[in-house]
């Protein structure tokens, strides 16, 4: 029987955690050992991610995985997209990585579109559009003509920097480089003429390295013996190996995935990327995934909503947790007020209940005037965009979809999952909770050899982790308050 541990550094937007999996053969059961808060942090008007304070927490999770006194098979990394950071001679590191939300990309889009053609964008990438992907975040800095591309020598990715700091060894994982916008998933390698249109170097890109690549062994002096083995380095692709999903050899998948976090990634599987037309018409993405597949999907608002406007009203001494939030959108009117949780003013407002009201009026809505009316219009919102994803999912699948999984911690928030199968019409499976942590192990025990596939990781996490379901309920309300919805995403 097999008795092995892994470890999953697992950093997000928001928080980082150190999970251990220990794998006795059938089942994986985690443990958390380490976790810290992340985010973002402003120096004179721009946004930055504190690459130190995030490696040294790194190093103290180590330790903490190392006080266990258990054999630690291997170590790996993932974190969310599109930010990077770059090295100059002999390794050095050109400041900290730029945050995804900074100002610098705003209203690039069009700028870009003036230099090569949106169409022609999306043929070379089967990229979805997002002002702060990566090919963005690098043109802001060629058009403010910052110093530090003039001295790069490498482009790493968040996960591909920590691993880099983790082995010495440089290298660009391909679940992460996909979500550059510079990328070409049918030729399978960079981009490089789109970003030579762009006047952008190319020089600085390394190998595309795939999941399940051992990197060799943790530096010494880290406290922990281990190799280092890339997962689907991208959160999400760590998440949807996650998905405990029962294959069906042979027949059309029926069913769509949800990771569920400050953002939400709707989509379904691909086996191979699909750059077409009608995926550019739905602004769908096709984003690498473990085992060769595609992750065709659209990124839409999740929590960012909630966590917002928590934020703002626990700055005015409100000190409110998560049930309390539940608790008051639970006693507001239903379906009263629903906004575009993807409008440009939910980037990042400064105050987002009153970014939420404004919305409201602005589209003849009743204005949801106490915090239980706004948290629920969040929530409600975030529902019924999902809604609106699942059509275009069908479309692109070619069929009617049973399931929706959702996977991640937004699926503690329970009032969600059911909002969202209200909303489909859809069952709703949720869990399990810490999904991207569970992808990341689950890709180190079949590079291990312990497990033999994606398809039977699958099925570990199935024997592993309880799974709640949720019924739609009430569909004809959800029904007549879509056509309104619809009509109102202005």
């Amino acid at each position: 029987m097999t008795n092995r541990a892994y470890l999953a550094i697992d950093v997000g937007a928001s928080s980082g955690r150190h999970v251990v999996g220990r794998f006795d053969g059938e089942k994986i059961v985690l443990e958390e050992v380490y976790r810290f808060d992340n985010g973002p942090v402003e120096v004179a008007q721009s946004i930055y991610w504190d690459l130190l304070a995030q490696w040294s927490h790194i190093r103290q999770g180590l330790q903490a995985a190392t006080a266990l006194g258990i054999p630690i098979t291997s170590v790996g990394v993932d974190t969310w997209g599109v930010d990077f950071g770059l090295l100059g001679r002999d390794d050095a590191l050109l400041g900290n990585p730029c945050h995804y939300r900074d100002a610098r990309t705003n209203g690039i889009l069009e700028e870009a579109f003036r230099v090569v053609p949106r169409e022609e964008i999306f043929r070379q990438t089967g990229l979805q559009f997002m002002q702060f992907n990566t090919l963005y975040q690098l043109w802001a800095m060629k058009r403010a003509g910052s110093p530090l591309l003039d001295v790069a020598q490498t482009l790493l990715m968040m996960p591909d920097l920590f691993h880099w700091l983790l082995t010495g060894v440089k290298c660009n994982e391909f679940t992460e480089a996909t979500t550059t916008q510079f990328h070409n998933p049918v030729a399978g390698d960079w981009a490089r003429d789109l970003l030579a249109r762009f006047d952008l170097p190319t020089e600085i890109l390394g190998r595309l390295t795939p999941p399940g690549t051992n990197l060799g062994p943790l530096r010494k002096g880290l406290g922990l013996s281990a190799d280092v083995v890339l997962p689907g380095s991208h959160d999400t692709a760590s998440a949807v190996m996650a998905v405990p999903a029962a294959s069906r050899p042979g027949q059309r998948p029926d069913w769509c995935y949800v990771s569920l976090g400050t953002w939400a990634l709707m989509g379904i599987e691909s086996p191979a990327p699909v750059v077409t037309d009608k995926v550019l018409a739905l602004n769908f993405t096709n984003e690498g995934g473990v085992g060769g597949t595609t992750r065709l999907l659209k990124n839409v608002c999740g929590l960012w909503l909630l966590q917002e406007c928590r934020r703002a009203w626990n700055q005015q001494g409100r000190d409110w947790g998560w049930e309390d939030l539940n608790r008051l959108a639970s006693a507001a009117r239903p379906l009263a007020a629903l906004i575009d949780p993807d409008a440009p003013e939910f980037l990042a407002p400064d105050d987002m209940p009153e970014a939420i009201r404004a919305f409201c009026r602005r589209t003849g809505q009743a204005v949801p005037e106490d915090e239980g009316a706004v948290a629920r219009c969040a929530v409600e919102s975030v529902a019924m965009k999902l809604r609106h994803v699942l059509a275009m999912c069908e479309e692109l699948a070619g069929g009617r979809l049973e399931t929706i999984h959702i996977v991640g911690g937004g699926t503690k928030n329970r009032q969600l999952c059911q909002a969202a199968a209200d909303a489909c019409g859809r069952r709703v499976l949720a869990g399990p909770v810490e999904a991207t942590a569970t992808g990341n192990l689950m890709m180190q025990a079949v590079a291990a050899g312990d497990v033999g596939s994606i398809a039977d990781a699958r099925e570990v996490v199935r024997r592993s982790f309880n799974v709640e379901t949720f019924e739609p309920r009430d569909t004809a309300a959800w029904d007549d308050a879509y056509g309104r919805y619809v009509g109102g995403r202005r």
